[in-house]
């Protein structure tokens, strides 16, 4: 039972499921980027009092599953999204959606995933790829971060689609229910309405721990983990900083240049000028994260160790706060009609 379905790369899991989920329905139109803007997938959190891997628990990403939602609600376009407690109901479920002709997206832990390479398997439940047919004990599987489509066996899935931790994923699967042609005005209706919600989420969002000011928050933070946590410990958050970063879901600079992508395909359909110039601020932005986090690895690599290092650290996220919210509030203040 192999469906007919194209395995396509992506920068980012869920933006990529969304995608290659939506290539049909719409035509071919909607692009990673697409997808990712529309989705208001750009994001900051860090929340003090919550641990993960024993460091801080910082999020470059909306909650898992709103982009893929938000893309299709924005477009029109009917969602079928379950969870289960039954690990039996969620792998018949499954069976069926693949026998009645529908690839789903799975929301999986990393940790057990046999094909990723071992230094990337961390506890992070919020990683995202396609289940598109099954031969034998094999399913197959599209994960939009691997350069080829590759399987699991029936176990394997069954165990990261019911990893235990923050985030579990309880069998999550989803789906658009019926194929939908999708317009450039829809398309268009659909773009504004992202950039809005994501404007709202990094300026307007309530608390000084998400969005720009959660930027600045946490370069103000990290002046401190010296002093405070001590070089080793202080050395272990910037690696946990780094790794939600760079390597899950290109957090950083990735995101940035996802969505410097979006603001240029925005403009083909919007013929905004400000949206290039907007764009062009966004790779800047995602220049910096770079830096930052060849500075934070320097750090907890221990071939920089100073409060000289530390600041520097610090001041590239409060850097990249301001320049941030300088490009969220020229986009805020675009007029639309």
């Amino acid at each position: 039972m192999k469906l007919d379905f194209e395995h396509h790369q992506s920068a980012h899991c869920e933006s990529g499921v969304t995608s290659s989920l939506l290539r049909k329905s719409a035509t071919n139109k909607i692009t990673e980027p697409l997808a990712f803007g529309i989705g208001a997938g750009l994001f900051f959190v860090h929340v003090p009092f919550i641990k993960i891997n024993n460091g801080p628990a910082i999020a470059f990403r909306t909650f898992p599953g709103l982009i893929f939602k938000r893309t299709c609600i924005a477009l029109g376009i009917a969602v079928v999204h379950k969870k289960f407690r039954s690990k039996e109901r969620a792998n018949n479920y499954l069976n069926q959606c693949l026998e009645e002709g529908h690839p789903v997206g799975c929301q999986v832990g990393v940790y057990y995933l046999s094909y990723f390479p071992r230094e990337y398997r961390f506890h992070f439940n919020a990683h995202n790829l396609i289940v598109y047919g099954k031969e034998d004990d094999n399913y197959l599987i599209s994960d939009p971060v691997m350069q080829a489509a590759t399987t699991l066996t029936s176990y394997e899935l069954e165990r990261v689609r019911f990893a235990k931790g923050a985030l579990a994923p309880r069998g999550q699967l989803y789906y658009p229910k019926n194929e939908k042609i999708i317009t450039d005005e829809q398309i268009k209706n659909a773009i504004i309405k992202g950039i809005k919600t994501n404007v709202k989420q990094m300026l307007n969002i309530p608390g000084w721990f998400a969005g720009v000011r959660g930027i600045k928050y946490t370069g103000k933070k990290i002046k401190n983990w010296r002093d405070k946590l001590g070089l080793q410990k202080a050395g272990l958050y910037l690696a946990q900083l780094v790794r939600m970063q760079e390597e899950i879901g290109t957090g950083g600079g990735g995101f940035r240049y996802i969505y410097a992508a979006f603001l240029q395909e925005a403009y083909d359909y919007l013929l905004k000028d400000e949206l290039l110039e907007i764009s062009k601020i966004f790779t800047q932005s995602g220049d910096l994260w770079r830096t930052a986090a060849v500075q934070a690895a320097g750090i907890y690599k221990g071939r920089i160790s100073s409060q000289e290092d530390f600041n520097l650290m610090g001041d590239y996220l409060i850097e990249i706060s301001e320049l941030e919210k300088k490009a969220f509030l020229m986009l805020k203040n675009i007029k639309w009609q």
